[in-house]
């Protein structure tokens, strides 16, 4: 009987622990249940929270892009977002749609002056997702050239297509082009991307001419220079008195500071400067240039031009090395080539080039000399030096009243040498012995009989040289260059060409002071008459304040307005 009772009471047990469980469970989902309901309702509550914040800041951000605009632009609106296309032209000036012409007309944009717009890259979705936050906010500025491009397209200048898309370009470029004010400039300051460029004679003059053909300048922008064949390439690293700035009929301090020291080695085109008197270590490449320079002063030129002095430009090569030619030129050309050069030097082997005053392009200045590798690889000693030639002179006058005491010579039948007439025999017998005249028609040198078989003459140019000397010759004086300009000539001749008739060679601009191509003459008639070139023209047309009345004359009608009204010469 008890145990039959205790059976019947654990199995009551049993099912009322069961039945509190199934309680418990139950109210733990429901628990459950009205938090995850709770937890919806607080997500939905703070998702319609952000929806209406997010509207209210576009709102917010809408409406500070219509205030900047209007006070960026001076209380004119314009936007657009453009395809953009690459075009012709230097500097920093766009085409446009005509469309836009229109807009900016209605909306009084040419009273306010010049046009500026600021070219902001549209990052488009999807297109790439590891774009850097900063690609995505390229931006720069720009003027505007005219209003000829399709309608949904924007032409952009090389100047402006690199500042934009400095990488790969994407497939479809959008462009946000939006009309904005800007302020004078007053200050900049642009670092080289490379050295060399505060070599460049009147580096100053020469940016002032490439400036001409912006209208803006922004910070961190690449500002491109052109010098002949080269380009140096700058970055603008601060500007006054904003980050970007009208470069329009204003004057603006530049400041260009060194390149980084990261740059320094990785341009052949640097010149390495060189102390009178102190040589130097160097190598060069087969087909390469290594460049060099040195100052003659005004005290140094003094004693050259009296006659007292003369500079040797000296290059021994190491033993077992290779040959280089050397190249000599004066500033403004500032890298000689072997076929632009003023002085030049082709021996095998060691080489001197002695400047003295009977050369009429010597003066004092800049000077670069150029080592060439001609053949092979080149390890060389260079070194300028000054001799003073008055002791040599003394020696001269010396050794010529002697000689003129020494009066009774006769000359020698086979060498044409003046010998004293005593020993005149003597020495025919040994001459006709050991010695042969060369009988070229014009040479009559006189040469050992061991050297004759190596004395040769040039077929093209009838010089006379060492047999081991002629194809060296051959290669650098008879074989055809290419100029840039089409034409295809000899050494000699290219050389003359290049210096005084070639289009493309650097003539210095009678008003701005640049290094310029010569180009063809002027097209105007008048311009033609006066001399001045393709680019003179252009440039002489700028206007500058007579000294004398202040009224704005073209430069380049000055010297006639100064005679013709204040009867100046």
């Amino acid at each position: 009987m008890d145990y039959e009772l205790r059976r019947a009471r654990e199995k009551l047990n049993k099912e009322q622990n069961e039945r509190k469980e199934i309680a418990r469970k139950r109210l733990e989902r429901e628990r459950k249940a009205k938090e995850e309901a709770r937890k919806q309702r607080e997500a939905l509550d703070a998702e319609r929270s952000r929806r209406i914040f997010d509207a209210e800041q576009a709102q917010i951000k809408v409406d500070q892009e219509v205030q900047e605009s209007l006070l960026v632009g001076r209380g004119i609106v314009f936007y657009r977002v453009l395809e953009a296309v690459a075009c012709q032209g230097s500097g920093d000036k766009i085409k446009l749609p005509s469309s836009c012409f229109n807009e900016l007309s209605e909306g009084g944009a040419f009273d306010k002056g010049p046009l500026y717009f600021k070219l902001s890259v549209v990052h488009q979705e999807g297109s790439s997702d590891m774009v850097h936050e900063k690609e995505k906010s390229r931006s720069t500025h720009s003027g505007v050239l005219e209003f000829t491009a399709d309608e949904g397209f924007v032409g952009l200048p090389p100047h402006v297509w690199q500042n934009l898309f400095p990488g790969n370009t994407p497939a479809i470029p959008l462009i946000e082009v939006r009309y904005v004010w800007l302020p004078k400039g007053t200050y900049a300051k642009l670092q080289p991307l490379r050295v060399g460029f505060s070599d460049l004679p009147n580096h100053k003059a020469i940016l002032e001419t490439s400036l001409r053909q912006h209208a803006t300048l922004s910070e961190d922008d690449i500002f491109i220079v052109n010098y002949g064949d080269l380009v140096y390439k700058l970055q603008v690293l601060e500007l006054k008195p904003s980050s970007s700035v009208s470069v329009l009929e204003t004057d603006i301090e530049v400041d260009i500071v060194g390149p980084d020291a990261a740059v320094e080695n990785t341009h052949d085109n640097v010149l390495k400067p060189l102390t009178f008197g102190k040589s130097e270590i160097g190598m060069v490449d087969e087909g390469h240039y290594t460049y060099y320079k040195f100052s003659i002063d005004n005290a140094t030129w003094e004693n050259i031009a009296s006659g007292d002095a003369k500079v040797e430009v000296r290059i021994e090569p190491e033993t077992n090395s290779g040959d280089s030619d050397i190249y000599i030129s004066k500033h403004p050309l500032i890298f000689p080539t072997r076929h632009q050069h003023e002085w030049s030097s082709h021996d095998i082997g060691s080489k001197t080039l002695i400047l003295s005053s009977k050369d009429k392009s010597l003066e004092a200045g800049t000077y670069t000399l150029g080592v060439y590798g001609f053949k092979g690889k080149t390890k060389y000693h260079v070194s300028v030096n000054v001799q003073d030639v008055r002791n040599q002179k003394v020696g001269q006058k010396v050794a010529s009243s002697s000689s003129s005491m020494d009066v009774d010579t006769v000359e020698c039948k086979n060498c044409k040498r003046y010998i004293p007439s005593r020993s005149i025999a003597l020495h025919e017998a040994y001459c006709s012995r050991n010695n042969v005249v060369c009988q070229h028609t014009g040479c009559g040198v006189v040469l050992r009989v061991e050297e004759a078989k190596n004395h040769v003459h040039c077929q093209k140019c009838e010089q006379p040289f060492h047999q081991e000397e002629m194809e060296k010759h051959m290669k650098v004086f008879h074989e055809p260059l290419h100029c840039s300009c089409g034409i295809v000539l000899e050494k000699e001749e290219m050389v003359q060409h290049q210096a005084s008739v070639c289009p493309l060679r650097l003539v210095p601009c009678r008003f701005c002071g640049d290094m310029v191509q010569a180009g063809s003459s002027a097209i105007d008639v008048r311009d033609k008459l006066r001399g001045l070139s393709e680019h003179e023209s252009v440039c002489g047309s700028r206007t500058a304040p007579c000294d004398s009345c202040g009224r704005s004359v073209m430069l380049k009608d000055m010297d006639i307005h100064r005679v013709a009204v204040h009867q100046k010469n």
